[in-house]
């Protein structure tokens, strides 16, 4: 298992919404991967790392474990923004994503999340909330990504280990 968990954004123009998230997770350098949605939780031992792009290569169709928050849009200077925030414990950590029409929206929406977060655990919090957010002004159709890449899944002998 990889140490860091790697935080990309990208943004991204296309024909459809759905094109424009595939452009968008290729700014980002995660499009050719499967990702497998992961809830929230960062486990003890593993560090939060802004990367931008992931320059890793796992291999075309691999699974690879994220946390990703998205938004696209279809109207011409429309601004989206996409976000993830997170914090950390002796125990481990939380992970929130978030989506909305501004950066100012998403930042208040992931610090809202987070303090909810530590609020139902009774941890050993360490410092301050970290946010990566990533606002874009869309051409015509287009979308944004945040992710936090947790690494590849493995198989051995035809099972997922």
């Amino acid at each position: 298992m990889n140490e860091t968990i790697d935080v990309v954004w990208g943004d991204g123009e296309a024909g459809t919404p759905l094109s424009a998230f595939d452009a968008a997770l290729a700014d980002a350098g995660i499009h050719n991967y499967n990702l497998v949605t992961y809830s929230s939780m960062i486990p003890p031992g593993r560090r939060v790392v802004e990367a931008e792009r992931l320059d890793a290569t796992y291999g075309v169709g691999a699974p690879v474990g994220t946390v990703l928050a998205e938004n696209e849009a279809t109207r011409t200077d429309e601004t989206i923004a996409a976000g993830l925030g997170w914090i950390r414990a002796d125990e481990g950590g939380v992970m929130m994503e978030s989506s909305a029409g501004s950066a100012a929206a998403c930042r208040a929406d992931l610090r809202e999340k987070l303090a909810d977060a530590k609020r139902i655990r009774d941890w050993n919090w360490e410092g301050e909330p970290e946010l990566v957010v990533h606002e874009y002004t869309v051409d015509r159709t287009g979308a944004v990504v945040v992710g936090a890449v947790y690494g590849p899944l493995s198989y051995a002998d035809g099972e997922l280990r």
